[in-house]
């Protein structure tokens, strides 16, 4: 009997009611699985950038037109990898101003547009100059990219699959960069050395975005924000489309009535003003204490994720093969960054299935950060062995395996999980300033992480870099106890209830759904 209770009341096994529970037509609908990877596909220049970018000045005619002596010499090539990520954070702040004026889709067109803009460009540099000219651009298109792509997934999603939905950019984004590492595996091993190996890498994607834009006009804008602006029978069409459901329908019904009464309780209390209003929306982000606590649970969870390591582990991957005596460089090296790619492919496939939603955010986490924190604190000691002398063949190899091990702890914790969070946290009037903000710091404290790292390899004698990663693995695990709480199976307009009450104890806030109870003006009633 104990057995069966285990079996029928596991996380599993609520998901499972959850999805019974829901209409068919909303779970398993065309036009949510198209337009949700279309927006998934806004992942895309992010990773195939950085994909290429640790790959890419192995090339010799990449090292030969720029003057790059090495492409596994972590310092020869920190501008380059680097000088992006300025780009990132300047778009990602930017986009606040656009996304609610223009929409989702328009919004989404804008920005592949300044991207391949950028693409062009570094194509036809002739020197180091133009080339970090459209690194910036690039990087412009891309950091707007990343805040639109979750933001749009968490609007249209269903709460039932939201996690599930919104892990899709991050599979995107892994997807991107197996792309962009076999790319130039390609290239290195059948163009011959002149510009045109590097111009394949940097133009070949926009040939599928080309065509992602024309799908565009074909699916579905977001019925959160043609209700912020007013546009409700806009809305109800678009729900429709998406929910595969009638407006008469009474799940139809409820979803419209709580985003409506949402964004009218949000006019309420902050102004009923334009709804692009700068100083309100700051005002109501920094002021209001349930939203600070979202700023500070989103900083935090992007800052944990390049603390851990794992992106400093992609952005640098063939110079630490290099530090851990496993490769020196060549066709080898790229070969196992292509293979790395198609780890974390594998890997963010299963999170966003089997993992966000069905086990839970927290429990997710958990197990991700844990995961890191046993790989780094074996490559480091790894490392310092090998640096004496004393690793044997048998360590080297599991060093090895142990990188790859160390992708699944960030696909399933701290790759995907921020990217929700900071898409799904927000309430509806302050979501794109919300997204937008995370997301510049997001880009910005990854480019401090990546252009120190080379440094701190440096000034740690390698392995004391993977200790120091370790250590705030172990500093995360104890934030995600206390502070982050539970939000699978919640609407997004019931989130709010979570955040009420100090940051500090919101694990006692962490309980299921059908046993949250917030309050609707003067009623109570319990969330299912």
């Amino acid at each position: 009997m104990g057995f069966k209770n285990l079996l029928t009341e596991s996380p599993m096994a609520s998901f499972g009611k959850r999805i019974q529970a829901a209409p068919r037509e909303v779970i398993f609908n065309r036009n949510l699985i198209l337009t949700t990877i279309l927006y998934a596909s806004a992942a895309i220049p992010a990773t195939w950038d950085q994909g290429m970018a640790s790959a890419v000045p192995t090339l010799p005619g990449f090292q030969q037109h720029f003057g790059i002596s090495s492409g596994s010499n972590a310092k020869a090539i920190r501008n380059f990898v680097s000088i992006v990520y300025i780009g990132y954070a300047t778009g990602s702040l930017v986009s606040f101003f656009i996304n609610d004026r223009l929409g989702r889709l328009w919004s989404y067109r804008l920005y592949l547009a300044v991207w391949a803009l950028g693409q062009i460009v570094a194509t036809l540099a002739p020197g180091l100059g133009g080339l970090y000219a459209s690194r910036i651009i690039t990087g412009i298109g891309i950091g707007a990219l990343t805040v639109t792509g979750p933001m749009a997934i968490v609007e249209i999603a269903p709460p039932e699959i939201r996690g599930l939905l919104t892990a899709w950019f991050t599979v995107s984004m892994s997807v991107a960069l197996v792309s962009a590492d076999f790319c130039v595996y390609g290239v290195f091993k059948h163009v011959s050395t002149s510009r045109l190996q590097y111009q394949i890498v940097f133009f070949s994607p926009c040939v599928f975005l080309f065509f992602a834009v024309i799908a565009s006009f074909f699916l579905c804008e977001s019925p959160r924000w043609l209700c912020l602006l007013d546009r409700h029978d806009d809305a109800v069409r678009t729900l429709e489309r998406l929910r595969g459901l009638p407006a008469s329908h009474p799940r139809m019904q409820q979803e419209l009535s709580e985003i409506q009464q949402s964004i009218a309780l949000e006019k309420e209390h902050h102004g009923a003003g334009n709804h692009n209003d700068i100083s309100s929306i700051i005002k109501e982000t920094f002021l209001v204490p349930s939203n600070l606590r979202r700023v500070q649970q989103t900083f935090l969870s992007y800052a944990l994720a390049q603390l851990s390591g794992a992106s400093s582990v992609t952005s640098y991957f063939i110079p630490i093969l290099k530090i851990m005596g496993v490769s020196s460089g060549g066709s080898r090296s790229i070969f196992l960054s292509a293979m790395y790619a198609v780890s974390k492919l594998v890997f963010s496939t299963i999170a966003s299935f089997l993992f966000i939603d069905v086990l839970g955010r927290r429990k997710s986490l958990f197990i991700g950060i844990a995961t890191q924190m046993v790989t780094d604190i074996y490559i480091g000691i790894y490392i310092k062995f090998k640096q004496e002398g004393d690793a044997s063949a048998a360590s080297s190899r599991a060093a090895l395996a142990l990188i790859f091990i160390h992708a699944f702890g960030y696909a399933v914790g701290l790759l995907s999980l921020p990217y929700v969070f900071g898409a799904e946290l927000w309430p509806n009037r302050i979501r794109s300033f919300g997204g937008a903000l995370s997301q510049s710091f997001h880009w910005l404290f990854i480019y401090a992480m990546t252009y120190g790292v080379p440094s701190l390899l440096a000034n740690t004698n390698n392995w004391g870099a993977f200790i120091f990663f370790a250590s705030w693995c172990f500093i995360a695990l104890i934030y995600v106890y206390v502070a982050v709480p539970e939000l699978a199976g919640l609407s997004v307009e019931d989130i709010d209830v979570l955040f009420k009450g100090p940051w500090f104890n919101a694990y006692t806030r962490s309980k299921p759904p059908t046993e949250i109870t917030t309050v609707d003006g003067e009623s109570m009633r319990v969330i299912s």
